[in-house]
């Protein structure tokens, strides 16, 4: 059987090199038992795929059963796999058997894999590797002959990584890796899958045919699909039974397609995002503060050079990327002021009378330091908060948004900050 023949007995539509490349891993992996890890988004026909396994193997007349691991509760699920005894826990009046004694000589597909907990990825490991387990609240060793094919749209090796997965059985599993590609993927396939779609929605409601503009099909391969297939069968059969025109528009398109600059945009959604944007706030005030710090220790250096060795070209060629710095930061402030003053300062570092004696006898750094008389700055985290909110609200003037971004924080944020430290 070849690939088009497998199309036509499934019911796959589509030519996309990568979908018959998925095709003949399946083909060719089917006749032997050994494990499978279908991985693709979600909506873009998985379980299509573990059908194709188990019929075209050996076990095609035993039975087939497919789990979702994700719809079980965690207190329940090895009770499901693996069966349980009589009283074994509250509400087991009776012995029951699981999906892997059920399913003996046969083909088990377990969706959503990587939503299992870790206990029940221990039991799962010790019947792939020798087909024994044990029913819950029971001690009895019982074998079973069954073929696990397995599917998830979650990134196995990153959850490997963070240990919410066992890496042993991840190996197990990926035998043979199997992966579905999502239908943006394909873009070729769209129009072949919507016309599919539309004619059997057509047939089953009695509905007039639907015909796409060539703008609306351009659309339909343009758009993400982030639910695949599945997105665009339900596109299909709304525009079957509710458009009244049949033939459909780029514009009469859009209105059944998600906005995409909407939907994509990130969303708090919990209280657990603000506690990460107040902890970005705190690190960015931190960092505000070993920036000043770090420029009083530079300037501070500066003047300690000016006042031993005058102003001379080998201070300022040591110190150009400072100075030049400086400079750029107060050039805004001095121009504002000369236009209120209608007159244009300059900066100027004059060199002290005495030049030949100070360069004679320098003033040693520790009594310029010893000298001068220092004054506390405030630290407070609330004065500084204020005094940057104040100085980028001038900065952008008084345009709150363009604030928020200079701040690195929302504009929500800023507007709840300014009331909180009453700046309006």
């Amino acid at each position: 059987m070849d690939n088009q023949d497998i199309k036509n007995r499934f019911g796959i539509i589509g030519n996309s090199p990568l979908l018959n490349r998925a095709i003949d891993i399946a083909r060719q992996v089917a006749p032997t038992d050994i494990s499978v890890l279908i991985q693709g988004e979600s909506g873009s026909g998985k379980e299509v795929f573990s059908h194709i396994i188990h019929q075209l193997s050996s076990r095609k007349h035993g039975p087939f059963i497919a789990v979702n691991c994700g719809a079980i509760p965690e207190g329940t699920i090895d009770s499901e796999l693996f069966g349980h005894e009589k009283g074994s826990f509250t509400g087991a009046h009776e012995a029951r058997k699981g999906y892997f004694e059920v399913v003996d000589g046969g083909t088990i597909f377990l969706d959503e894999v990587g939503e299992l907990p870790l206990g029940t990825q221990a039991r799962l490991l010790r019947v792939l590797e020798s087909g024994e387990y044990i029913r819950v609240g029971s001690s009895k060793v019982q074998k079973t002959n069954v073929r696990v094919v397995a599917a998830t749209n979650v990134n196995m090796f990153e959850a490997v990584q963070k240990s919410k997965f066992r890496e042993d059985l991840y190996y197990r599993l990926n035998t043979v890796p199997l992966r579905v590609p999502s239908l943006r993927e394909r873009p070729e396939d769209i129009n072949l899958l919507f016309r599919k779609f539309i004619v059997d929605f057509s047939e089953k409601y009695r509905s007039p045919g639907v015909q796409l503009t060539e703008d609306a099909q351009n659309m339909l391969r343009n758009y993400s699909w982030p639910g695949n297939v599945r997105q665009l069968k339900n596109v299909a059969e709304q525009i079957a039974v509710l458009e009244k025109e049949r033939i459909v528009n780029a514009h009469t398109l859009q209105n059944y397609l998600p906005n995409e600059s909407r939907t994509s945009l990130p969303a708090i959604v919990s209280s657990t995002n603000s506690a990460k944007e107040d902890f970005s706030e705190r690190d960015l005030l931190y960092k505000v503060l070993f920036d000043m710090k770090k420029d009083m220790v530079d300037l501070k250096k500066l003047v300690v050079e000016l006042i031993q060795k005058g102003v001379d070209s080998s201070t300022f060629d040591q110190n150009s990327p400072y100075i030049n710095q400086l400079y750029q930061e107060i050039e805004p402030q001095m121009k504002s002021e000369s236009e209120g003053y209608g007159v244009a300062p300059t900066l100027t570092i004059h060199s002290p009378n005495n030049t030949a004696n100070v360069l004679k006898n320098p003033v040693k750094e520790d009594d310029y330091l010893q000298d001068a008389q220092e004054v506390e700055e405030s630290l407070s985290l609330v004065d500084k908060e204020s005094d940057l909110i104040k100085k980028a609200l001038k900065k952008h003037r008084g345009k709150r948004k363009a604030a928020a971004q200079e701040l690195g924080i929302s504009e929500r944020t800023l507007y709840r900050k300014i009331k909180d430290l009453n700046l309006d």
